[in-house]
């Protein structure tokens, strides 16, 4: 059922139960006026009356036959349409004239108006003591009360009457009022269900309507297809992600593959092989197997941070993170020698996997790449200060360092020397994760022009803003 058919429908069933219920909260006040306006007609007859019923009163205590007569007289004028009657102190009926009830239901005091009912019918009446030349009588005027409450009937009919006429009006004009209030709903679903899934939410461009819902929903539509927007281009980033995994996959592992099972031919077909030589090829073939697990390390790595959604990141203390990362890089390589100057805490709002990732990268290459060949261990000194906005990262070793041609190149993907024993992968982590960051990666050399210097520079976490936005292209697996 259509939202204006819902809406004519309530207006033509609530209308006519509002009528009525006004109707029925009228009717008690109405009556309540009605038999004001009653008693107010009697107390002006009763004070109309009330001069010739004294003197009526005293011509009967005096014995006055025609001057009783004669007030007698007076008082059926004055009373006009009221029923009156007068009693003398002895309780005979000096005078009854006009409707009224039965004597036997008259009250006996004198009061305000009251209602008496006999036989289905209802009278009012005022009683009223009299005095006049030391004689007491009783004077008692009253008239139908079928009045008030033949008006008050005909007000009852009235509002059913409206109550009836009502219903098929309200629906009417309900309907009316709804189908042009719905207008803009329609109009926008008939937009919304021509809209091409394929155009996004650049095609469902919104002017207002000046109907707060409508264009609240309009926003909500605008707002979902943006997202739908968002979750197709991620959709459609992680496929490329997952073929460009498989391709770098297929064609890096070649080599080492290659290497190990032509290795593993030979173990195989020459079981007599001298000790020397069968320790340098199982040598080999341990190589190859850890450059393969380095790789395909490495190759996940790189696509997980592809994939990162903003939601995993938070406010991280990177001082500790790299105090964390130097130990652990200690452990891994104990011919290497670590220095770290920190600071009591410098505040980043990042992924602790990916900044885990970066630092593990940035003090791994300078473990292996910081040392000459036959040359002494490596020494890595590692810094981190705040410098205005920035988090700065500096990463120095002792090594013969990366000539100014290369320096932009090592960042790339698959790029290493050819002595290298690493993946080629592991400065693009640190590139990639930098990126995500809103930061940047300089490599250069320390101070002295010995070595190497990879200096990180990541954006501090401020109280107005709390969150970051990541970057619209991620691409670091893909990339070329």
């Amino acid at each position: 059922m259509k939202l204006s058919t819902r809406i004519a429908l309530w207006a033509a069933v609530l209308v006519p139960v509002l009528v009525v219920a006004a109707g029925l909260l009228l009717l008690p006040l109405l009556g309540r006026d009605l038999h004001h306006q009653q008693d107010t007609r009697l107390n002006d007859r009763a004070a109309a009356v009330l001069p010739n019923v004294r003197a009526l009163l005293a011509a009967d205590s005096r014995g006055r036959p025609k001057a009783e007569q004669n007030q007698q007289r007076k008082v059926v004028d004055s009373a006009l349409d009221a029923g009156v009657r007068v009693t003398a102190p002895d309780g005979s009926v000096l005078l009854e004239v006009g409707p009224q009830p039965d004597p036997a239901g008259l009250p006996a005091n004198p009061g305000n108006p009251v209602t008496v009912r006999e036989q289905g019918r209802s009278w009012r009446v005022l009683p009223v003591r009299v005095t006049a030349g030391g004689a007491s009588g009783m004077l008692w005027v009253s008239s139908p009360a079928t009045e008030p409450e033949d008006q008050l009937q005909s007000v009852k009919r009235r509002v059913l009457l409206v109550a009836l006429v009502s219903a098929p009006i309200s629906a009417l004009v309900a309907l009316v009022l709804a189908e042009r209030a719905t207008g803009p709903l329609r109009r926008l679903s008939r937009r919304a269900a021509e809209l091409d899934p394929s155009a996004g939410a650049a095609a469902f461009a919104h002017a207002r309507t000046g109907t707060a819902e409508v264009d609240e929903l309009a926003g909500a539509l605008g707002l979902l297809l943006s997202r739908y927007d968002e979750q197709a281009d991620r959709t459609a980033q992680a496929l490329e992600t997952a073929r460009s995994f498989s391709s770098a996959a297929s064609h890096e592992l070649r080599t080492p593959l290659m290497s190990l099972r032509t290795n593993l031919d030979v173990l195989a077909a020459h079981p007599d092989l001298p000790e020397e030589e069968r320790a340098e090829v199982l040598a080999e073939a341990q190589a190859d197997h850890a450059r393969l697990l380095d790789l395909l390390t490495a190759l996940n790595t790189l696509a997980r941070g592809d994939l990162v959604e903003v939601s995993a990141f938070a406010p991280l203390d990177l001082a500790d993170l790299v105090d964390a990362a130097a130990g652990e890089a200690a452990r891994r390589h104990p011919d290497a020698a670590f220095h770290t100057g920190l600071p009591a805490e410098v505040r980043v709002f990042g992924w602790e996997s990916g900044l885990r990732i970066l630092l593990a990268n940035l003090l791994g290459n300078a473990a292996v790449h910081g040392r000459h060949p036959d040359g002494p261990p490596a020494e890595v000194s590692c810094a981190l200060t705040a410098d205005g906005p920035w988090a700065v990262l500096t990463v120095d070793d002792t090594g013969p360092g990366v000539p100014p041609a290369e320096r932009e190149a090592v960042l790339r993907r698959f790029h290493r020397r050819p002595d290298s024993p690493g993946s080629g992968l592991g400065l693009t982590l640190v590139a990639q994760q930098a990126a995500l960051h809103r930061g940047t990666v300089t490599v250069g050399a320390p101070p002295g022009g010995r070595g190497c210097r990879i200096e990180v520079r990541l954006p501090l976490a401020g109280t107005d803003t709390p969150t970051l936005q990541l970057p619209a292209r991620r691409d670091w697996l893909s990339r070329r």
